[in-house]
């Protein structure tokens, strides 16, 4: 019975392989086994084609990427050592159109508060470590500070009833001036807080997808202000820089830090501006306003020869954001003051005039040069409705 079962098993074992492998192959393969069928496709690259030692050529570390393909088929390192060292190859495009087309990775440079690395690196490292977090830190720092004084101190001065007698402080053309500029630097500045910080205190409640088209549309608004911005800039500077010069009496303002940091509210005397706000228009606003708005135009590639590489936005970049956010900084002071820091400061801006009163406590060098005659007390064109506005009731004397 065993006999009959090993001879089935050895029939059924003889069907199983193909016809042609029944005649004059079966010895010669009973000798060798069969070879491995060849596979279709891409094939890996052998290790055993690839020479271990290449590396010992005095030439290696020179070679071209032509070359190490002989000796290291596969290996690229030198064509992408040339990328990262911000070689640039060869491209179709030309270099008025288009400098940068055969260049994917920057040369090393070594930004402020950045290592050495590559310069697309370098300025996402500036960025994102010291431009973000210490801007941010900053304005909340500004914020906290005014609220504390605020409610520390309270508005400053004191309460002048209309006694009739009025000095008119702004004109029509001046008070326009401010506020256009005013205007588009409040656009300007929300639209940078939300594009810069947005998506630290924005995009967690709005979500991406408001938070995107909210951003495209704040970047527009940012774009078009600018140059808004700079025309009233211009006009701010030409406007009010001849009472912006600094004389003795600034530095007296300053030495007693305005008479603001003891008890009581009382104002140091100053000509039309004082030290403190003279202070703003220079360093808050002139100054940083002209490299805000150079930059600006940089980014928006307006200057001819400036912006067309990466290396030019990305400074510009980094300037415009550390000035824009120094300004919004001081200018949050100057709104404080301006507003309800101050008692009557914003009627002077908004109808153009303060009493006596008012001009006497604030800015007493100025208020008595008015009443010497040396700056006129109506200097708008609007003679008869500032002679109306400025006459005593009929029957009372003039108070200041």
């Amino acid at each position: 019975m065993k006999h009959i079962v090993c001879a089935l098993l050895m029939g059924m074992a003889s069907a199983l392989v193909p016809v042609g492998a029944q005649t004059s192959a079966a010895p010669e393969a009973a000798a060798t086994p069969a070879a491995a069928p060849a596979m279709a496709g891409v094939q890996s690259q052998n290790i055993f084609q690839i020479k271990p030692d290449a590396s010992a050529d005095p030439q290696y570390a020179d070679q071209t990427n032509g070359e190490r393909a002989k000796v290291q088929p596969g290996n690229n390192a030198p064509m992408w050592r040339q990328v990262g060292q911000g070689v640039t190859g060869y491209s179709s495009l030309p270099k008025t159109q288009a400098p940068e087309a055969g260049n994917l990775i920057q040369p090393m440079v070594q930004y402020p508060g950045a290592r050495v690395t590559n310069a697309g690196e370098g300025w996402r490292q500036v960025r994102n470590r010291w431009i973000i977090p210490y801007g941010a830190a900053l304005l909340g720092l500004v914020l906290l500070a005014l609220a504390i004084f605020y409610f520390t101190k309270g508005p400053m001065g004191h309460e002048h009833p209309d006694s009739g007698r009025r000095i008119e402080r702004f004109t029509p053309f001046e008070r326009a001036a401010h506020w256009a500029n005013a205007g588009a630097f409040i656009a300007l500045a929300i639209s940078g807080i939300v594009m810069a910080f947005g998506k630290f205190f924005l995009l967690p409640v709005i979500g991406s997808t408001l938070f995107g088209w909210l951003a495209y549309a704040l970047k527009n608004v940012h774009n078009f202000m600018g140059p808004l911005f700079a025309v009233s800039l211009l006009v701010i500077i030409v406007t009010f820089v001849k009472d912006n010069i600094a004389n003795r009496a600034d530095f007296v303002w300053l030495g007693k830090g305005g008479g603001m940091l003891g008890r009581g509210d009382h104002q140091l005397p100053s000509h039309r501006f004082n030290a403190g706000e003279k202070g703003l228009f220079w360093w808050g606003i002139t100054i940083p306003g002209i490299f805000v708005v150079a930059t600006g135009l940089v980014l928006d590639k307006l200057i001819p020869g400036f912006g067309d590489m990466r290396g030019d936005m990305q400074i510009a970049n980094m300037i415009h954001a550390t000035l824009a956010i120094w300004m919004m900084a001081l200018i949050c002071g100057h709104i404080y003051l301006g507003t309800v820091g101050t008692r009557g400061a914003y009627k002077a801006m908004k109808t153009g005039y303060v009493s006596e009163g008012w001009a006497k406590e604030h800015h007493a060098l100025w208020h008595d040069d008015v009443q010497a005659g040396k700056i006129p007390r109506q200097r708008s064109a609007s003679q008869p409705a500032a002679a109306a506005a400025t006459t005593p009731s009929a029957g009372l004397p003039a108070q200041g």
